[in-house]
């Protein structure tokens, strides 16, 4: 649809229905978007990219917002439908514990082949990384080395995250796992824990992941 500047927008939030958090909004002409994902100012090309196959390829109404500091994009929704109910909060919930995996996945991988002060450095990255893209209960260390250790197929223990967390997440931790390792080496190592995944849970994650231009990086 329109590629918009932070001045021809307003954001503003509502009330997650299920979740102790709130769902940023971005309002364009009568319009209502929701954030979808997040890019560096540095992306600019993987952000028109991810945009333009949304509008072109899959028929989406979306907007992408150029700020100085950041890209994102948004999908179109209506109000009422997102604070009646929230749909794929089911497939946010595979995504998240997907990329837990993944995430743990790389920790391990340095800890062992790169050893403890390594492991470390990684946790103060993630840390930061967490906290600029303000992570919901990411915000002390204990909440990142909570991260780190949990078990990610116990729904219970699940940070609230929404599907732009996750992109944002695989983003930074392959940008990550490539300055550990100088290569992309990791990636096979670190999908095979994806294999403790439910199978429709695995599928499901893998059918989403070759749908964004993440599939590029994590195969």
């Amino acid at each position: 649809m329109f590629i918009l500047k932070r001045q021809d927008v307003e954001i503003t939030s509502v009330q997650h229905p299920k979740r102790d958090q709130q769902i940023p909004i971005l309002n364009y002409q009568g319009q209502t978007f929701r954030l979808i994902s997040v890019f560096r100012a540095n992306q600019e090309e993987e952000a028109k990219a991810f945009w333009r196959d949304l509008t072109d390829n899959r028929g989406k109404a979306c907007v992408l917002l150029e700020e100085p500091e950041r890209y994102s994009v948004w999908g179109k929704i209506r109000l009422d439908q997102l604070t009646s109910d929230v749909p794929g909060d089911a497939k946010t919930i595979a995504l998240t514990q997907a990329c837990l995996l993944l995430l743990q996945g790389v920790y391990i991988d340095i800890e062992d082949l790169l050893g403890g002060r390594q492991a470390g450095l990684f946790e103060k990255n993630l840390a930061e990384i967490l906290q600029q893209w303000r992570f919901p209960q990411a915000d002390s260390p204990q909440a990142v080395k909570n991260l780190l250790t949990i078990d990610p197929l116990s729904a219970n223990q699940l940070p609230p995250w929404e599907e732009h967390h996750v992109i944002t997440l695989l983003q930074e931790l392959y940008r990550l796992g490539k300055q550990y390792f100088g290569n992309s080496s990791f990636v096979s190592r670190a999908m095979e824990t994806l294999q403790d995944l439910p199978a429709a849970d695995q599928a499901q994650f893998t059918e989403w992941l070759n749908q964004s231009p993440l599939g590029k990086l994590w195969q």
